[in-house]
């Protein structure tokens, strides 16, 4: 028990980490949750202080998921672990999943930011490619589909978020890829659900014909960091 509280609570550490917020801070001394949506997301980052800040905060959002579920469990160690009784799930896939999840829980109430943070898109997507690179690439190449055609990040996101959980259980039950763990299913399907939850204004902008699209990668004239887009 030991052991799966030290993943747990190093992954939730590791979460916390602000990528859009100490990125602002250290490029343009702004903290990004006043500015744009509030939200201390990549996105957000993207809009209020351009491209670098996106991309860095990005890579960052991403390494987080990657390192939780990925890292933490390897360096920790998995040896030994309750299985609790897991219906057929694998004890080790359940404790990866468990530390992705902390993950994404710190990224959304990151202790080293007043537990204001962002959504976790970036960050659940991290964990993900962790756990399945080629169902998350996949999915990952249909989000862009969708972000370049309507431009929209927010619908680009809920579409993956529902087509990973399909990808997985088309994979697994109908091609028969039984490396894929079906706890892995039960995950994407609580992630699919959680980020729709999160995004219910989004859906309601969308629906108003109101939601803001991505037009350009820069900042809007005279921001540098001090305006919202």
């Amino acid at each position: 028990m030991g052991t799966v509280l030290l993943i747990i609570g190093l992954s939730y550490l590791v979460g916390s980490i602000p990528g859009s917020l100490w990125t602002g801070q250290l490029l343009e001394d702004v903290d990004v949750r006043e500015h744009g949506s509030g939200n201390a997301g990549a996105t957000n980052a993207f809009r209020v202080l351009g491209w670098q800040a996106g991309v860095a905060s990005t890579v960052v959002d991403l390494g987080k998921g990657v390192v939780a579920a990925g890292v933490i469990p390897l360096l920790v160690g998995t040896e030994g672990i309750p299985h609790w009784g897991l219906l057929p799930w694998e004890a080790e896939w359940v404790l990866c999943i468990g530390a992705g999840l902390a993950a994404v829980i710190g990224h959304i109430f990151p202790v080293w930011a007043s537990f204001r943070g962002g959504k976790g898109v970036n960050t659940s997507a991290g964990v993900l490619l962790a756990l399945t690179p080629q169902t998350t690439l996949m999915v990952l190449g249909l989000f862009l589909a969708v972000l370049l055609a309507s431009r929209y990040v927010s619908l680009a996101s809920m579409t993956a978020a529902v087509a990973f959980p399909s990808a997985v259980a088309v994979r697994r039950y109908l091609f028969g890829i039984d490396r894929l763990d079906p706890s892995l299913l039960f995950f994407g399907l609580f992630l699919c659900v959680a980020v729709l939850v999160a995004h219910r204004g989004n859906i309601r902008r969308l629906w108003r014909g109101t939601e803001s699209r991505i037009s350009s990668f820069r900042p809007a004239e005279g921001m540098a960091g001090r305006g919202e887009i």
